[in-house]
């Protein structure tokens, strides 16, 4: 977990956190805490889907700025997150085909940051990132942005290949960056599309991979054999906002 995240300390705050709606990313509970207030955190938790991570005294205080945690301490979203739902909003709003990316399991905070400054500035409606496995809305990825996270909705979900499967009965198909796949300028990315960008080391899953309708590669004439995550997206995304001019 990334630790420009929200620190929230203490049972009575993390209890008042979950009920006022804010998105907590990360939730940690001394190992042994089974009381009340524990179970009445853990059920809010189960609510949300919150990973829950069960940890000694001397972590959570290790965590604590305060050292008054009372067994539990969560790292909250620096922003709020968006859902699926408003980023087809967006696209309706426009008189627009819905362009989304969707990130599978980036953990850097400027890769993150840095593709919805390009999702932005390439016209699409949103930014769909998993729940585990990944960098969350951290005050990095704010900075990052540039600026962009105040109009590129962004949503988080538990499961990014049934939500592909959802997207596709509104009409969307999906792309998947792969350096196996046809070269990008081949394929026909016009229409209401998804972009699929894996994280920096291993890309795409292969359940999320499998749900995609093609797979897009950029063409490398280099030494090396990959590009960053949000250079890749960068050039990509253009690709679709080439074709969508055309």
């Amino acid at each position: 977990m990334n630790e420009d995240n929200l620190l929230i300390e203490g049972r009575n705050a993390v209890i008042e956190a979950f009920r006022s709606g804010r998105t907590i990313d990360k939730l940690y509970i001394q190992d042994g805490c089974r009381d009340g207030p524990i179970q009445t955190i853990l059920r809010e938790a189960k609510k949300q889907d919150t990973i829950v991570t069960f940890v000694s005294k001397e972590r959570l205080d290790q965590l604590s700025l305060t050292r008054n945690h009372q067994g539990v301490a969560a790292f909250a979203s620096a922003y709020r997150y968006a859902q699926v739902e408003d980023i087809l909003a967006r696209a309706r709003e426009k008189g627009e085909p819905p362009f989304i990316l969707l990130l599978d399991g980036i953990e850097d905070p400027h890769n993150l940051g840095a593709i919805i400054r390009t999702a932005n500035l390439a016209g699409a409606h949103g930014v769909i990132i998993p729940k585990r496995r990944a960098v969350g809305l951290t005050a990095t990825v704010a900075r990052t942005s540039a600026g962009a996270l105040n109009y590129t909705p962004v949503a988080k979900v538990t499961n990014l290949k049934a939500v592909m499967e959802q997207l596709k009965k509104e009409g969307l198909w999906f792309v998947c960056a792969d350096m196996g796949g046809q070269v990008m300028y081949s394929l026909d990315l016009t229409g209401p599309i998804g972009l699929v960008v894996g994280n920096e080391g291993e890309g795409v899953s292969k359940l999320v991979k499998e749900t995609c309708d093609m797979t897009a590669a950029i063409p490398m004439k280099g030494d090396i054999d990959s590009l960053n995550a949000s250079v890749a997206a960068g050039v990509l995304a253009y690709e679709i906002v080439r074709q969508r001019l055309g």
